[in-house]
C-alpha cells in the first residue's frame, strides 16, 4: 500500500504557473492535484490522453472544445484526448481539482 498526503508533495514549476502536485505517476495513469487561487487559470492546452477531472472543493469554469460550464465540488467531468481544454477560477475562494490522465501520457501536453 502506498499512501500520499497532498500537503507532503511539492508543487513543481509548470507552464500554467499554478499549484500542481503530481500525487501518483504509474505506468497506467497519472494523478495530479491542482489548486487554483481566485483569478488563476490554466492555459488552454491539448492532452494526448483522456482526462478525468473531479472537483474536490470550490467552483471552477471548465472549457472543453466548444463547451463551457461551471462545475462545483463533487462533480466529475470527462475530457477526451486531443481536445483543447482549460480551467479557470472566477470565484472568491480556492478551487481544488483532481486530474486523472489515463493511460499515462507518452507525449507532452501541448499549450495553445
Amino acid at each position: 500500500m502506498k499512501i500520499v498526503q497532498v500537503k507532503d508533495v511539492s508543487s513543481k514549476p509548470n507552464p500554467h504557473g499554478v499549484d500542481a502536485r503530481s500525487i501518483s505517476d504509474t505506468e497506467s495513469a497519472q494523478v495530479v492535484h491542482i489548486t487554483l487561487q481566485p483569478g488563476e487559470s490554466l492555459k488552454k492546452h491539448i492532452t494526448p490522453v483522456d482526462v478525468i477531472f473531479y472537483v474536490l472543493e470550490g467552483v471552477g469554469v471548465v472549457e472543453i472544445g466548444e463547451e463551457k460550464t461551471v462545475a462545483g465540488a463533487d462533480t466529475l467531468i470527462e475530457s477526451p484526448a486531443r481536445i483543447p481544454h482549460r480551467w479557470s477560477n472566477q470565484s472568491k475562494g480556492i478551487t481544488r481539482i483532481l486530474v486523472v490522465k489515463t493511460p499515462r501520457p507518452r507525449e507532452a501536453t501541448r499549450l495553445l
